[in-house]
């Protein structure tokens, strides 16, 4: 619902997504504009710095709906937001889908907690109707992944190249499956990297054509104030530093402060690992990679963002471990859901406003009924497709949040009859046989 003011990420994208268009790879006269950061100078042209993935899964719709240049848009932009759920928005609803379907057949009764908790209560809600290339990142990471472990690896290296192609940073995932993948035999491992080929080539032939090479990344070519950071290290990433840690972990967007959850999540993880070890494996492999990636970036939070953004692609792995969590910790899981699910959803409904707020969001929700009208948060909310029936921010806020609230609420009581129908026997067994994706039963 919530229609976020346009961004740097928009405009970068989108004039690529127009270049497409128009049979060419610079942007030119759509990125030599002021809020243009997101860009790359090569060979006296202008160029989008993100991977092409995105830029072309937008192509039909913002053809569709004829986006005009940058310059043109209204800050809150309809058309725009129209052109995010239907590639970041949709990315998210499956990968929502994906993780609540593997926890169900994991932890039988869970599986509908799981999603809940994963898809409200982690950075994936923000980032779900956003320009970002995260979320569909991750879900094609989920997606290879789990077609890995159902023993199907030629599909599994589409996707895995698929997710390379949308992000750069996707790479890690695409080892890991393929680590993942060589556990199963050569044979498997040549048909992962067949499949992984053609979204591979595709970016290598896209580095080629704009930057003169299949080993040039548009990030060594970035134009603006970040360019001496972001060619320092390996793109901006050193080994991690005390702050960035610090930021990530329990800093004012933090995932142990803002997204709990996680904490559950590794925990089910371990528990996966005893039924499941090499899976469990590849799953910590790609969450320790990106955290490593965070911490190490010269900007842990990636600018103007409710959290350390860069480990989106990785939570969907650390997410199959929920449904072992909840199984086995019924009750902690789901307070940490709660906990979770609330700062999500208020950061998901200023989208890091928070950045004007002394403290962290729990300040500014622990003060909100005392201040009401006056509360920094009720005036950074983002305007909602409830606007344009003439609702207001207010309602279109209050509408998303009790959805919120229900579908939490609903989870919950899931968990807690599954809990209580479950007996000690049952819940040892909740973990099935090791080959191959767990069934529901």
């Amino acid at each position: 619902m919530p229609v976020n003011v346009i961004s740097p990420q928009d405009i970068s994208r989108l004039c690529l997504t127009r270049s497409f268009a128009s049979g060419r790879l610079s942007a030119d006269a759509c990125l030599d504009t002021t809020m243009a950061v997101d860009r790359s100078s090569y060979g006296g042209h202008l160029y989008s710095d993100k991977a092409p993935g995105l830029s072309v899964l937008e192509l039909p719709v913002a053809e569709a709906l004829r986006l005009p240049l940058p310059t043109e848009w209204p800050w809150e932009f309809l058309s725009l937001w129209v052109v995010r759920v239907l590639a970041s928005g949709v990315a998210f609803l499956a990968c929502a889908f994906m993780v609540g379907r593997v926890a169900e057949g994991l932890a039988p009764g869970f599986g509908g907690p799981s999603l809940v908790a994963f898809a409200l209560g982690t950075l994936v809600a923000p980032f779900a109707a956003a320009n970002f290339d995260h979320v569909p990142a991750g879900a094609l990471g989920l997606a290879a992944f789990l077609l890995a472990w159902s023993r199907r690896p030629l599909p599994a290296g589409l996707a895995a190249g698929a997710a390379l192609l949308v992000e750069y940073e996707a790479a890690s995932i695409v080892v890991v499956v393929g680590g993942y993948a060589a556990l199963q035999g050569g044979w498997t491992l040549a048909r992962y990297v067949y499949g992984a080929l053609p979204g591979a080539a595709l970016l290598w032939t896209y580095d080629w054509l704009a930057f003169g090479a299949p080993w040039h990344a548009s990030y060594g070519y970035v134009a603006n104030e970040l360019a001496g950071s972001q060619e320092a290290g390996f793109f901006g990433i050193h080994a991690p530093g005390v702050h960035a840690i610090r930021e990530v972990f329990v800093g004012r967007g933090g995932f142990l402060v803002v997204s709990p959850i996680v904490v559950a999540a590794a925990f089910g993880l371990v528990l996966l690992a005893g039924r499941h070890l090499a899976e469990a494996a590849a799953c910590a492999a790609v969450a320790v990679v990106f955290l490593a990636l965070n911490c190490g970036y010269f900007l842990p939070y990636g600018g103007v963002s409710p959290g350390p953004r860069f480990l989106i692609p990785a939570l969907p792995f650390l997410a199959l471990g929920l449904g072992p969590a909840f199984a086995a910790r019924p009750r902690a899981t789901a307070v940490l859901a709660a906990l979770s699910v609330l700062p999500m959803t208020a950061l998901t409904l200023t989208w890091g406003s928070t950045d004007g707020v002394p403290g962290t969001i729990w300040g500014a929700l622990v003060r909100l009924p005392a201040e009401v009208g006056s509360s920094p948060l009720g005036g950074r909310l983002a305007a909602s497709v409830l606007d344009w029936l003439g609702a207001g921010r207010e309602l279109g806020a209050a509408v998303a949040g009790l959805c919120a609230a229900g579908a939490l609420a609903l989870a919950l009581a899931q968990a807690g009859a599954a809990s209580a129908g479950a007996t000690p026997r049952a819940r040892a067994a909740r973990l099935p046989r090791r080959r191959g994706l767990p069934r529901e039963r």
